[in-house]
């Protein structure tokens, strides 16, 4: 933090802040978010797409209000809040392959965010720092989404035979 005002890279990672008496503190956004209850009832791939949709959203707001860019900060958000909700509707799916065909959905937009996060940081919209823990987040999302794939389309391929 410089001077009392919070660098793009606070505002957007995955922490919230809280203005005490003596100082501006970082808390976790999952403080509350029990660990042992979250993976009994919601899988990684969930924790971490919701986190890093929240952190879309505040590159969105961030876009808006500082760089008053409209038509990169929509993309964005929408590709990059689609994982999530790909994700969520893959887990009701009624079949296998419904919850595949969620999935590959969910790839994609993560792609597409990929795609995007590389346009913002070659035109200079959001820093290295910013870029390079966006850009973490959404590959291990991608690895995650493949390894599901892979697995699931390998089970059907089992059952078939």
């Amino acid at each position: 933090m410089r001077d009392g005002y919070a660098s793009a890279y606070e505002i957007i990672s995955n922490y919230k802040f809280q203005i005490t008496k003596s100082s501006l503190k970082y808390i976790s956004l999952f403080e509350n978010y029990k660990k042992e209850d979250s993976m009994n009832e919601k899988s990684i791939i969930h924790v971490k797409s919701y986190s890093f949709s929240i952190r879309i959203v505040r590159l969105y707001q961030y876009l808006i209000k500082e760089h008053k860019e409209y038509s990169l900060a929509k993309q964005i958000l929408r590709s990059g809040t689609s994982i999530g909700a790909n994700i969520e509707e893959a887990t009701g799916g009624h079949s296998k392959k419904e919850f595949l065909s969620k999935l590959s959905i969910s790839y994609r937009e993560a792609r597409e965010t990929h795609y995007w996060l590389r346009i913002l940081y070659d035109t200079n919209y959001i820093d290295r720092k910013l870029f390079e823990s966006l850009l973490k987040d959404c590959e291990e999302i991608l690895r995650i989404l493949s390894r599901i794939q892979i697995t699931t389309k390998s089970s059907l391929m089992n059952r078939l035979k």
